[in-house]
């Protein structure tokens, strides 16, 4: 939405600069997108006058006085640019219609403009008696109540990942390695530029291993879902739409009631999932089933979730798992327990130091 506030050329003016004027907010108007809200509030020094006879698609019947020269301009930029006065369409008594008083002068020239297609959403436009912005002027408002149209969300394309833990098994693995070596050009030595390099490994892992198909999997913590819980949920959240429009003790009671219904239907879920469960694994068909629960169980009992590949002492990449914490524990055995090159540094320092004090240097 763009809001224009304008200052008019002074009464007495050439009609050169008046001119000037004019086309240089036609020039502003142009640059501003067909689809943006545009609400122009300006003292254009001038009467678009009562009626709007030969007007009818941009001003209503209310304004003031008669028409002059400025009023003209006004009404003739509202044509071009598909506006309407505002002020004009709302029948309010004159004393909410003069926007300018001075000495025994009352007229209108504070004008608010839209474009036509939003004055649907002006439910209502005056003058606000007995305030003012500057000397002689009054304060004009305008209720525009704005539509906002909510955007379908787009459904989310999950990344489509390279299936590495292939490596696991020696025949891929050993796979791997050859189409890798001769997209490499079967180079001993890898080239310095790590990012090309990267790329050919990534780019082999897809052909040589796969990638996965992208498709969102169902969410394992409510494998329980079925419609009696999803009909439940909806009756509660159209009851909390009706409390939170209308907040009496009736709708809040039941809004409580149908949160407790709820409660009771994914209690009943659950058990009725969790029996089916069980009644399946002491058939043959449920030894699956089984092995899953022991490996999310054993999965879940573990600090660390997943383990990635790492290099050896040699540089020869470690694939299983216990390999990988084996050497895992040989690095932080190194790292706490050998002294690095720094403090090598250090003690040095501090030996030649304590040479010099005892006077040996």
């Amino acid at each position: 939405m763009v809001g224009i506030n304008l200052r008019n050329q002074k009464v007495g003016c050439e009609l050169e600069e008046k001119e000037r004027f004019w086309s240089e907010l036609d020039a502003v108007m142009e640059s501003i997108p067909t689809g943006e809200r545009v609400v122009i509030g300006a003292d254009f020094n001038g009467h678009v006058g009562e009626g709007n006879t030969g007007d009818e698609e941009v001003m209503g019947k209310f304004g003031v006085k008669e028409r002059n020269l400025e009023g003209q301009m006004v009404v003739d930029l509202a044509k071009r640019m598909d506006m309407g006065v505002v002020n004009t369409y709302f029948q309010k008594r004159e004393e909410h219609r003069v926007t300018y008083k001075s000495g025994g002068r009352r007229t209108q020239v504070d004008y608010i403009l839209c474009r036509r297609g939003n004055l649907k959403e002006i439910s209502d436009c005056k003058v606000v008696v007995g305030e003012s912005v500057a000397r002689q002027h009054r304060m004009v408002v305008c209720r525009m109540t704005l539509m906002v149209c909510k955007t379908k969300r787009s459904k989310i394309e999950i990344e489509k990942k390279t299936k590495w833990w292939k490596l696991k098994k020696e025949e891929c693995c050993e796979e791997f390695r050859q189409k890798l070596r001769q997209a490499l050009g079967c180079q001993v030595v890898l080239p310095d530029d790590w990012e090309t390099t990267a790329e050919v490994i990534r780019e082999t892992g897809r052909k040589v291993l796969g990638v996965s198909s992208g498709k969102r999997k169902e969410d394992k913590e409510t494998w329980w879902w079925n419609e009696e819980v999803q009909d439940s949920i909806q009756r509660k959240r159209l009851a909390k739409k009706k409390w939170d429009m209308d907040r009496t003790e009736e709708n809040r009671q039941e809004y409580k009631e149908l949160q407790r219904r709820v409660k009771r239907e994914v209690s009943k879920a659950k058990q009725k999932a969790y029996d089916e469960l069980y009644t399946r694994l002491d058939t043959r068909e449920g030894e699956k089933d089984l092995y899953r629960l022991a490996r999310q169980r054993d999965r879940d009992g573990k600090d660390v979730q997943q383990v990635r590949v790492i290099k050896d002492r040699d540089g020869r990449v470690l694939t299983s798992e216990e390999s990988v914490q084996r050497r895992w524990k040989e690095y932080f055995e190194e790292l706490m327990n050998e002294e690095n090159e720094r403090e090598k540094r250090v003690e040095g320092v501090n030996s030649v130091e304590q040479k010099v004090d005892m006077g040996m240097w």
